[in-house]
């Protein structure tokens, strides 16, 4: 069984256009906030905090709500075009709210553009277990991190070239380039993928024998409503890790290590880019031994990091090379997590399961920044990595009691077959 590259690149242009708009908000909008509109602090993070209190809330709803509908083009590419269309509408009104220095034409423009997101997210995501036979989804998925990572790259380039050196800069320039990126990326996967067509295609004898297997109705069976349960606080748990990190690590190697300017990014770049890296294969290997034990080792691998960086009084170039595995472990979690979750839906349900996994997924990101913060401020910011090493060590206490959503390759039929490379 082969996983066809071609068409997994092409779903996963949905994702990449969802990815050029987050690293465009979480980068200009603080900056519009606080430069523009004069916020302090604690307010610009509440406002920032709002896509994932409304993704908590709207992810399972639509994602659940696409499992129902069926149109003529499908189930999930009505969301994503209508979806799309909203948020660009909305999105270029942010930077004309900005010139003129208009609140409430702004914060109405971001909500928009937010609830449009959270309409087609989870039908974008679950766009590709759709159209992917399940054991080989970790390998799909690592293939859409991909075009993630690549959407997030085009708006940081962007971002680098259009936003002008002044004090008050106008935004409109990047907000037109990622809008017309995420137009394109969009209507190159409408007009290449047939949905309803492609969806009869995907092999018989693996859908219903999956679900056979584990007997289901309706309601799944107790054991694996376990599982669902344990790998879901286990998402929270890890998220909750490694998202206190990212957010308050440029504040730590200011006040721990005293490191001035943008240096401290350098680290958060070879993690991403070692991310990058493994994605693919990490995606291979996961399609010969499984899910679980590449998850168990990127959160080991994860947890070793985190205990380095905190060994570090002083700031050192070898700090680099702790965080590259900590992207390492991140893309074992990343390529693994996603496609164990559905493994426990049946095809009828996946965008119910997708909600599931993005709802844990963004709670944590709600939560860790609150309590990580208020741990900064009244203890030390030394605590930032122990912080993260027990929430890190907790997930994965509890993915050691994840007993399904795993997947291997079908045993070969014959010897013969055994020869056969299936990628």
């Amino acid at each position: 069984m082969k996983l066809n590259y071609k068409l997994t690149i092409l779903i996963g242009l949905g994702f990449m256009s969802i990815s050029s708009f987050w690293q465009l908000y979480d980068n200009i909008i603080p900056l519009i906030l606080q430069n523009t509109f004069g916020l302090r602090e604690t307010l610009t993070g509440a406002i920032m905090a709002l896509d994932n209190i409304l993704a908590v809330f709207l992810l399972p709803i639509f994602g659940a709500f696409s499992d129902k509908i069926n149109t003529k083009i499908g189930k999930r590419t009505p969301f994503i075009i209508i979806g799309t269309i909203i948020s660009i509408i909305f999105m270029t009104m942010i930077p004309y709210a900005d010139n003129t220095r208009n609140f409430p034409l702004f914060f109405i423009s971001l909500a928009a553009v937010l609830l449009a997101m959270g309409t087609y997210r989870s039908p974008a995501v679950a766009l590709m277990p759709d159209l992917t036979p399940k054991p080989l989804r970790s390998k799909a998925n690592a293939i859409i991190n991909l075009m993630g990572a690549a959407g997030g790259i085009f708006t940081l380039a962007m971002i680098s070239k259009l936003i002008p050196k002044e004090a008050n800069p106008s935004y409109a320039g990047i907000f037109k380039a990622v809008s017309i990126f995420m137009l394109a990326s969009v209507a190159i996967l409408i007009s290449t993928i047939r949905e309803n067509k492609l969806a009869k295609e995907i092999p018989l004898d693996i859908e219903p024998a999956a679900d056979e297997e584990q007997g289901r109705a309706e309601k799944l069976p107790k054991d694996v409503m376990r599982s669902l349960a344990f790998i879901l606080v286990s998402v929270f748990l890890w998220f909750t890790a490694y998202n206190a990190i990212t957010t308050a690590f440029s504040r730590y190697a200011t006040r721990v290590w005293n490191l001035q300017g943008g240096g401290f990014a350098n680290a958060l770049m070879v993690a991403t880019g070692a991310a990058i890296v493994a994605f693919i294969p990490i995606g291979a290997i996961s399609s010969k031994v499984g899910r679980k034990k590449p998850i168990i080792a990127g959160i080991i691998l994860m947890t070793l990091s985190y205990f380095t960086v905190f060994l570090f009084v002083e700031y050192s170039p070898l700090i680099n090379i702790a965080f590259a595995f900590t992207g390492f472990g991140w893309a074992a979690i990343n390529v693994n997590s996603y496609p164990m979750v559905v493994e426990m839906s049946k095809s009828s349900d996946i965008g119910k399961y997708t909600g599931y996994y993005y709802t844990f997924s963004m709670a944590a990101q709600i939560f860790t920044p609150i309590l990580s913060g208020f741990l900064l401020e009244t203890v030390s910011y030394r605590i930032l990595f122990p912080y993260a090493i027990f929430f890190s060590l907790a997930s994965l206490a509890t993915m050691m009691l994840v007993k399904h959503g795993d997947s291997k390759p079908p045993t070969k039929a014959s010897i013969l077959e055994s020869f056969d490379v299936d990628d």
